[in-house]
């Protein structure tokens, strides 16, 4: 049991880092620790005046913003439950989420609110708008005691460090968040996280990662996720690092400029940027006929794997220390040759339902293939009669799990037994404790003779046949089936008509199954038009093509 408690720490942070800068929405001006947390006191003000209690939800709609974060770490520090919502959930969505978490404020962008049916969320007392605070709509009356803005709290601009303080209300059994996941199955549900989940997320984060204090966070992912509210909020904003926020997953391009300009020296992504930075830069050079034969030249390969070091970490600012990986597979041929080039990369895995963390290991003890091994306070193990060669049901307790789903009993009964939350993923564990993700139960197909198919682990070799930009494997009529999405910008680049790419795919099929054992083997490939819909951490939503 953890004897710490979670609001200390944002206190803490905002009194020892008082002067450094907190937040910026990228590329603007810096919001100081002190500013935030006056900021959050004033917001303490709001809540009162709306009366707001320990315990009540606080719906919280929109991009990564320094207001989005004000408001998460100061609903958290009031003792209220702060409801995070993915932006790009439809408005039918969002509207049935904040009624059913039972909100009694929102904050939602002007924009998005014209969105909602107001008279369709019945208990939201309040509604202020996200980008300035401004109240959109109240449900109490025209007699509304509504307080002055910020600016004109002229007793907290004044307010000195020493005289700083949060009162802390909560146990951590008190629940600090409600995440609505948007996974792959289509069907959010409400995952209730505690205090010691956050806490023991924090704590493994401060014993592990290698944030400097004032070190610059670039902030891309999903605040509203389990595992960039952790990462890049969370655990950076107690060490004072200056988080960098942007709204949106950028392209690689726009990626690789703003690392150049902010030289982070931790950052939080998922595969899929990464596979993309190697496909698109890295793989046409080592497959030049020239640079394979030089790379099979003993002294060559060294010099030339180490220029290649060197130019992947400028174009990531030059200060990178670890770029962590997570919410998705890494496909296997890229971590490999990220391995060989010796840069600091690793993977780890985690779950809404964990808050998010599970296993982790930093770069240079990472396993090939493997999401690291097993975190303080988690315990894993797995379904399995042969837990380190048969792959099994991956079932995981400890601190960091949630609470249940709120006002789902029974999908909380049918998930957490014996106290084992039953993650759904399937996977082995060696004797050291690295855990290795094969793929998802719900997703494995059964063979021809009663052989388990992992669709994940053929993707990731299709993945890397020529022209693919991304896929999927399905079963479909008994067998086998694939849909991809070619690679366009590399098949325009090469001048490459589209009356070509049925022939080109089908080469690729066949080349594949010459790779893969026979119950295994793509029957049919079939080509999508465009990208595929996928989560915020960028994996595919399969329920949508089955």
């Amino acid at each position: 049991m953890i004897k710490e408690k979670l609001i200390p720490y944002f206190e803490n942070a905002m009194i020892e880092y008082w002067d450094l800068p907190a937040f910026t929405d990228y590329p603007g001006d810096a919001m100081n620790y002190s500013e935030v947390g006056k900021r959050i006191l004033w917001l303490h003000r709001l809540y009162e005046s709306a009366g707001i209690k320990k315990g009540s939800k606080i719906a919280l709609v929109g991009k990564n913003s320094s207001n989005w974060a004000l408001i998460w770490v100061g609903t958290i520090c009031y003792g209220a439950t702060i409801v995070p919502i993915l932006p790009n959930f439809s408005p039918e969505e969002t509207q049935h989420i904040v009624n059913h978490c039972d909100a009694e404020l929102l904050f939602i962008n002007k924009s998005s609110y014209q969105n909602l049916d107001r008279d369709g969320m019945p208990k939201l007392k309040r509604v202020y708008a996200l980008e300035d605070f401004a109240m959109l709509c109240n449900g109490e009356g025209k007699n509304i005691k509504e307080i002055p803005p910020y600016e004109e709290h002229k007793d907290l601009h004044k307010l000195s460090k020493k005289d700083f303080a949060i009162k802390d209300v909560c146990d951590n059994e008190d629940i600090a968040s409600f995440i609505y996941t948007s996974g792959t199955t289509g069907f959010s549900k409400g995952v209730m996280l505690p205090h010691r989940s956050l806490l023991a997320n924090l704590i493994v984060a401060h014993e592990n990662l290698l944030f400097n204090v004032g070190a610059n966070v670039f902030a891309f992912l999903p605040l509203a996720h389990a595992y960039a509210c952790s990462f890049d909020l969370l655990y950076p904003f107690t060490r004072g690092n200056h988080l960098n926020f942007l709204d949106r997953i950028p392209v690689p391009r726009v990626l690789l400029a703003a690392m150049k300009d902010l030289n982070p020296e931790v950052v939080l992504t998922v595969p899929l940027l990464i596979e993309k930075i190697y496909k698109r830069q890295l793989q046409p050079l080592v497959s030049k006929p020239m640079m394979k034969i030089a790379l099979k030249t003993p002294i060559l390969n060294k010099i030339i794997l180490k220029k290649i070091h060197n130019t992947l970490m400028d174009a990531f600012g030059g200060k990178i220390r670890e770029l962590i990986t997570g919410g998705a597979p890494m496909n296997a041929e890229v971590e490999l040759f990220m391995k060989k080039i010796r840069f600091p990369f690793t993977i780890g895995y985690g779950m809404t339902e964990c808050g998010p963390l599970i296993s982790y290991a930093n770069w240079q003890d990472h396993r090939f293939e493997s999401s690291g091994k097993r975190v303080k306070y988690m315990d894993i193990k797995i379904k399995s009669d042969d837990p380190v060669n048969i792959p099994g049901e991956i079932l995981v307790r400890g601190e960091q799990l949630f609470t249940g789903y709120y006002k789902y009993e029974e999908a909380t009964e049918e998930s957490i037994i014996d106290g084992w939350f039953h993650t759904g993923d399937i996977g082995t564990m060696d004797k050291d404790g690295f855990v290795y993700i094969r793929g998802r139960s719900k997703n494995v197909i059964l063979g021809p003779s009663g052989e388990n198919i992992y669709p994940e682990l053929i993707e990731q070799k299709l993945n890397n046949m020529p022209y693919v930009g991304e896929s999927l494997i399905l079963e479909r009529d008994s067998q086998v089936h694939a849909i991809v999405y070619p690679d366009f910008e590399a098949l325009d680049a090469e001048q490459i008509p589209q009356s070509k790419i049925k022939d080109l795919m089908e080469q690729n099929r066949v080349d594949l199954n010459e790779q893969l054992a026979a119950f295994n083997r793509i029957s049919r490939l079939h080509i999508a038009p465009e990208p595929f819909q996928k989560t915020p951490t960028q994996k595919i939503k399969r329920f949508m093509y089955n």
